[in-house]
C-alpha cells in the first residue's frame, strides 16, 4: 500500500492550477463577497469559526464526489500492512500520529510479535521499546497487547468483520473499526473520521457538526453508501497534499470553487 498515485495527483493538479502568490493582508481584513474576490486572497478565518452555512444540495455533493474521484483514482490507505491484524495494530498507533511514522515502526514491530497471541504475551516494557516514537506510547502498548488477548482468545486469532465485534477490541474505536472493515473486509459500516475528514467536511459544509462521531453521522446522511469507503481515502489524501490545517492551498484546489469556507487563502 502506498500513496504515490496521491502524489501524482497533487502533482497533476499544481500543473492545472498553479500556486498563486498571495498578496500581503492585514490581520483585521475580512473576508470579501464570493462576487467581489475574484482572483485574490482572502485572510484567514480565527481559530475556532464554523464553515459558512450551505444548503447540503445532491448535486454540489455530488460534483465533490466526483472530483474527488478523479482527482484521486487510485488511492488507498497509506497504512502499510499484510493483513487485517497488522492493520488494526497500525491504525491503533496512528492516533496523534503520522502514517509515515507508524510505517517506520510496524516492520519490526511485527517481525518481532507476528500474531495477536505473540502480542498479547510480549512483555509491555517490550512493545513500548518498539512503537516509542509514535507517542503515547503507554496507553498503545496497552492497547495493542490488550487486542492480541481478545483476539487470539476469543476471535480465535481472526480479527472480527463487524463493528459490533470490533468495537470489544481494546484501542479499537469507531474510526479504527471503519479502517479495518472498509480496507481489510470492504465492508462499509461507517465512514473514517480522522483530522483530515473532520476538517475537511465542515470547510466544505458536509457537516456542522463539532465532535468525529457527529460529523460521521452528518457525512452517512448525505455521501452515498457506495462511496463510504473511498470517500474517506479522498478525504484524508486531499487533507494531506492540498487542503492543510493552517495554509490551505486553496488555488491549487479543485474544489475551490464549490468551497465556502471561512478560511479560504484565495477566492477564483
Amino acid at each position: 500500500m502506498s500513496p504515490k498515485p496521491a502524489k501524482k495527483a497533487a502533482k497533476k493538479i499544481a500543473k492545472k492550477a498553479p500556486l498563486k502568490k498571495p498578496a500581503k493582508k492585514s490581520a483585521k481584513t475580512k473576508p470579501l463577497p464570493a462576487n467581489r474576490s475574484a482572483g485574490k486572497p482572502i485572510a484567514a478565518a480565527p481559530s475556532g469559526h464554523g464553515v459558512a452555512k450551505l444548503e447540503i444540495k445532491p448535486a454540489r455533493v455530488a460534483e465533490i464526489l466526483k472530483i474527488l474521484n478523479e482527482t484521486y483514482p487510485d488511492v488507498e490507505c497509506a497504512l502499510v500492512h499484510k493483513d487485517a491484524w497488522q492493520l488494526l495494530v497500525a491504525t491503533i498507533l496512528s492516533a496523534q500520529c503520522t502514517d509515515v511514522r507508524v510505517n517506520m515502526v510496524t516492520p519490526k514491530l511485527f517481525a518481532t510479535y507476528p500474531t495477536p497471541a505473540a502480542m498479547a504475551s510480549a512483555p509491555i516494557e517490550a512493545l513500548e521499546d518498539l512503537i516509542r516514537t509514535t507517542g503515547f506510547y503507554h496507553n498503545k502498548a496497552k492497547s495493542i497487547q490488550g487486542a492480541g488477548k481478545v483476539i487470539s482468545e476469543q476471535f480465535n486469532n481472526k480479527v472480527p468483520d463487524t463493528m459490533a465485534q470490533l468495537l470489544t477490541v481494546p484501542g479499537a474505536a469507531r474510526k479504527t473499526a471503519n479502517v479495518v472493515l472498509g480496507v481489510a473486509y470492504g465492508k462499509a459500516e461507517g465512514i473514517v473520521v480522522d483530522t483530515h475528514v473532520f476538517r475537511l467536511s465542515r470547510r466544505l459544509g458536509l457537516s456542522r457538526s463539532d465532535t468525529p462521531q457527529a460529523i460521521e453521522q452528518d457525512l452517512m446522511k448525505v455521501i452515498p453508501h457506495d462511496r463510504w469507503i473511498q470517500f474517506s481515502h479522498e478525504l484524508i489524501h486531499h487533507g494531506r497534499l492540498i487542503c492543510e490545517a493552517r495554509k490551505p492551498k486553496c488555488a491549487a484546489c479543485p474544489l475551490e470553487q464549490l468551497c465556502k469556507a471561512p478560511d479560504k487563502t484565495w477566492h477564483s
